[in-house]
């Protein structure tokens, strides 16, 4: 995977689609915050289906597709907050813990998402489905594509409204990764070639005789 590509190439469809991915964004933040975060998870589906589509059919993001994977509400509700209870628990004891947890969800559960948008995998299936892909080598290749995408949405609580940018940017590195490490595009299957025909070497069969004219036949009777 070439990493330095994958960012060019997200920035540059972050700046293709920078009007509608502007609002999808904000859209998005203001709905988590009026639902007191209940729908963070289930638009965070939405929103990364809907940058999977720009990545593959080059559309514009629609703040529609916040709501297109309202069916992943209560799997994806559960997960998130039990993810939350175990890093707040982890955090107020020995602080490490906590720590421990976020890296591991991060890294093991890193396609969790796409792949119950995409594929349209139940959980479990796209948790265990995520893991394998997450430790198929080469390994430190998944590892730094995680690290990139923490950093970048790191950024968004240093600064006010950076998250407008660096939210959609981590997100197209994420569905680029996925695209490349989990789901590559597949190439439409040519038909068989026929078989030419062989062409033989030797020359072709003599033609056959011919019969003897009707006229040869009776001078040799009147020679006879």
């Amino acid at each position: 995977m070439d990493f330095k590509v994958l960012i060019e190439q997200s920035w540059t469809n972050t700046l293709k689609h920078i009007g509608p991915i502007l609002l999808i964004t904000l859209v998005q933040m203001v709905v988590i915050i009026c639902s007191f975060g209940i729908l963070a998870p289930v638009t965070t589906a939405g929103y990364i289906n809907s940058f999977l589509r720009t990545l593959r059919e080059d559309r514009p993001p629609e703040v529609g597709d916040l709501f297109s994977e309202m069916r992943l509400f209560l799997p994806l509700f559960g997960f998130f907050l039990l993810v939350t209870v175990a890093v707040f628990i982890g955090l107020i004891f020995l602080v490490l813990p906590g720590i421990v947890v976020i890296c591991f969800t991060a890294f093991a559960t890193f396609y969790m998402l796409p792949l119950m948008v995409d594929k349209n995998l139940g959980l479990f299936d796209a948790i265990k489905e995520s893991w394998d892909n997450a430790v198929k080598p080469p390994v430190s290749e998944h590892l730094i594509v995680v690290i990139i995408y923490v950093v970048i949405m790191s950024l968004s609580s240093s600064f006010p409204l950076v998250f407008l940018i660096t939210q959609p940017l981590a997100t197209f590195i994420l569905v680029g990764a996925y695209q490349e490490r989990v789901a590559p595009p597949q190439i439409a299957d040519q038909p068989p070639e026929q078989p030419s025909e062989v062409k033989s070497s030797s020359p072709p069969p003599p033609p056959p005789p011919q019969e003897e004219s009707g006229e040869n036949n009776t001078e040799e009777k009147e020679e006879k």
